[in-house]
């Protein structure tokens, strides 16, 4: 495969190779270690190498900071009430983008750049403990989600290596 080949051109040409290499597979909907990981959508998180998993193992939930967003939740009920899970791993991780982010400077180079003002709020924090924490909370106070194990947890982007963040629950 070309190196010269646009990011979107190159994932097109890798799929033939994959589609071509891998078999018919009949994976459950239903993730086998009844787990779901909510993350941060950042690309050094290699969470299938890093947590030991395989496809068909665990929903993984990815958005910018592993926040516990309306959708968020939504998904997470789904992947309970429906798909079985029972544990929710709350994944964030050091240099984060939104760790000390200017929430107000971000916003306004968006209204100079489309020349409309956005009200956007991107979840910006400054003590990745504490923000893991809030999002737990967040999370907690779904009744929907009540009866699931929750543990929070800051990967090392540097190392890999998992840091538990206890809750107070």
């Amino acid at each position: 495969m070309s190196d010269s080949l646009m990011p979107i051109d190159a994932a097109l040409a890798h799929n033939s190779e994959y589609v071509a290499g891998h078999g018919v597979r009949h994976l459950s909907t239903e993730p086998a270690k009844r787990l779901a990981v909510v993350t941060c959508m950042d690309s050094r998180l290699d969470l299938f190498g890093a947590l030991g998993l395989d496809l068909g193992e665990a929903h993984i939930i990815r958005n910018a900071g592993g926040l516990a967003t309306d959708d968020v939740i939504r998904s997470l009920v789904l992947s309970q009430r429906m798909l079985g899970t029972e544990r929710v791993m709350l994944i964030q991780h050091t240099y984060c983008g939104l760790h000390g982010l200017d929430e107000d400077g971000l916003r306004a180079r968006i209204t100079d750049d489309i020349g409309e003002e956005s009200n956007m709020t991107f979840g910006s924090f400054d003590d990745l403990s504490e923000n893991l924490r809030r999002t737990a909370d967040r999370l907690s106070a779904e009744p929907a989600l009540s009866q699931v194990e929750l543990r929070a947890f800051v990967f090392d982007v540097d190392t890999g290596e998992l840091d538990e963040v206890f809750l107070e629950r």
